[in-house]
């Protein structure tokens, strides 16, 4: 239970409806921030602006799971007004208070830091990592079958990087029956994917494993698919970029070659934001009952 625990939430999409449940259930104190064009009423809530005196309460300040922009914006599909994370209203939370957010851009890290606020990160935990993985693959099949005339089995796919969500995007193109080809850079990849099926390669030969693909799924973050690599890939080939923004491929280069490629951050929050939702809800509240027990416990 998290009694006692004043949590306020800034901004976010329908997968902070989730999380609000879940804290409310909890008995969590509940302010919203940014949440004035919800079009329905929240029990157990308090809807109103960040003021010092309030902020001074907050134990636990959660932010959208993109958390801000590199100017300290906000996003709210439930906001009439822009919102902006300022250095007052990091400044104005107690020395205990945490930030909870998905991932933290430079902005936010160094607003935090310079208040000495803890900064936590979801998307750096493992599990939370690969239960996001799997409607991530969902929404990259969607898009695959919306943007092709053949199906995934027997097609000829390409999944660069074997993460967490590398890993499930590959077993779920396997489980279709297509063709997987899997680029890694660690050895102990290579075997594993080796082990499970897959066709294997090193991402320095990219440019001459992509000749004979239909479809390729990126999950790296870092440019890879280049002009150069572009040349070589069929025209008839779709790239699906799951990889944070900018992504990790060459679009400008892409569509000038008459090549369909497709930026797709943030999937599980489009097609499944109740179960999204979920899967942060559940690691929140976890956090926060290790972080605040002795709190809890003492109410």
């Amino acid at each position: 239970m998290l009694t006692g625990i004043s949590v306020a939430f800034m901004g976010g999409d329908a997968r902070q409806l989730e999380v609000i449940q879940r804290f409310t259930e909890l008995d969590a104190t509940v302010f919203l921030f940014g949440f004035n064009n919800l079009g329905r009423q929240l029990s157990g809530v308090t809807n109103s602006e960040p003021s010092a005196e309030l902020l001074k309460q907050i134990d636990a300040f959660i932010l959208p799971p993109v958390g801000t922009d590199d100017t300290g914006r906000v996003e709210s599909i439930f906001s009439h007004n822009e919102l902006v994370l300022t250095d007052e209203i990091i400044g104005a939370l107690p020395s205990h208070a945490k930030v909870y957010t998905g991932m933290a851009k430079t902005y936010l890290k160094r607003l935090c830091q310079e208040h000495n606020i803890s900064v936590i990160e979801l998307f750096d935990r493992d599990d939370v990592a690969i239960y996001n993985s799997i409607p991530t693959a969902e929404g990259a099949l969607m898009m695959a079958i919306q943007n092709t005339d053949i199906t995934i089995h027997g097609s000829v796919c390409m999944v660069l990087g074997f993460g967490r969500t590398g890993f499930t995007m590959a077993r779920t193109l396997q489980g279709l029956g297509a063709s997987v080809k899997v680029g890694v850079k660690q050895p102990d990849h290579f075997a594993r994917a080796w082990e499970m099926g897959f066709q294997p390669f090193y991402t320095t030969d990219l440019y001459t494993e992509v000749a004979n693909i239909d479809l390729l799924f990126n999950t790296i973050p870092t440019m890879i698919i280049t002009a150069q690599v572009i040349t070589n890939i069929p025209h008839r080939a779709v790239i699906i970029d799951l990889a944070s923004k900018p992504g990790g491929t060459d679009f400008r280069f892409a569509e000038k070659r008459g090549i369909k490629a497709m930026l797709a951050p943030g999937l599980p929050g489009i097609v499944a934001p109740k179960t999204a939702g979920r899967i942060i809800a559940n690691a929140l509240s976890q956090l926060l009952e290790e972080d605040f027990k002795d709190r809890s416990d003492a109410e």
